[in-house]
Order: structure tokens, then C-alpha cells, then sequence
């Protein structure tokens, strides 16, 4: 049968010798590199005071955003929750009532808007799907929580501030 690839590897299937069999070698190598370890510059950072930059692709936290004039982008299609290959949104869509033009862009929007941070693989899926770059992965960290309940952020925990009221 031929390799499906070119990196195939044969093995070596010849008997060890007395040294190999006592591991010594393989110890004495290891205690090398372990004290190879000690003298090499710490990679610790003081996080108070020293911030660790990120690379420009990092992915953090979820963000709904909204339009300049503060109406919600999110129409409620779905796309994000089924391109989300850990399933961790959830929404449910509703109909805008008339005098909330204000509130939202499209007559379709999102009622519930969930994102379970506890499945989430930030692979970015969601901000490539949605058509109305409704969601976008920001650069800061989820922050850590001591019960799950706190880990389901909804649409109030998702929503950026209105531009013009703050809210």
C-alpha cells in the first residue's frame, strides 16, 4: 500500500543495547535540558505592571455593535449560531414593533442573544458569517467567574454603549 503522503517515516525496529535498556542516556539528556532551563530568560511577565502585547489576529471577547446612530445591527439570521462549530449561540428572533425604528435597523431582530463562553473556541466563525458585521471579536480577555451562570453572556452583557446616550 502507498502513503497517502511523502512524510512518511520508517521505523527502526533493531534490538537496544544494554545502555539503551538501562535509560540512562535518555535520563542524563533530560537533565540536560532541564538545566539548560534554569540559566535561559524567564518568560514571566508581572501582569500589574507589565502588559504582554498580542499578536493582531487575537481573537477575545464578543461584541454586538450597533450603527452610528445606536440602532442594533444583529437582524437575527442565524448564520453566526450555525457557522459556530461549538454551538455556543443561541438567539431568538422577533419582529420590530412599529415606533422602534430607533431601536433596531431591520424589522427582524435578535430578542435573545446568547453566547456560552464555556463552549466558545474563539475560532471567529461568527464575525465571518454575520453579513451585517454585527459581531466582532474584540482584543480583551474573557474574564474569569466562579459559577458557569456567569460564563452565559446575553445580548445586555454583548451590546456596546449607545453612541449618542451611553447606555
Amino acid at each position: 500500500m502507498q502513503a497517502l503522503t511523502e512524510r512518511a517515516k520508517l521505523v527502526d525496529r533493531k534490538p537496544m543495547t544494554f545502555v539503551e535498556r538501562l535509560y540512562l542516556w535518555n535520563i542524563f539528556k533530560g537533565m540536560i535540558i532541564t538545566f539548560a532551563h534554569l540559566f535561559k530568560k524567564k518568560v514571566t511577565v508581572k501582569y500589574p505592571e507589565q502588559k504582554r502585547e498580542f499578536s493582531p489576529v487575537f481573537r477575545g471577547l464578543h461584541i454586538l455593535n450597533r450603527d452610528s446612530e445606536g440602532r442594533e445591527n444583529c437582524t437575527a439570521c442565524g448564520l453566526c449560531a450555525v457557522a459556530c462549530p461549538a454551538e455556543a449561540i443561541t438567539m431568538e428572533a422577533a419582529e420590530r414593533k412599529p415606533g422602534e425604528e430607533h431601536l433596531y435597523r431591520e424589522e427582524k431582530y435578535a430578542a435573545r442573544y446568547e453566547i456560552n463562553m464555556l463552549r466558545c473556541i474563539f475560532c471567529g466563525f461568527c464575525e465571518e458569517a454575520c453579513p451585517k458585521d454585527a459581531i466582532y471579536l474584540t482584543e480583551t480577555f474573557a474574564p474569569a467567574n466562579f459559577k458557569r451562570e456567569g460564563f452565559i453572556y446575553g445580548k445586555p452583557d454583548l451590546l456596546i454603549p449607545h453612541p449618542k446616550t451611553g447606555q
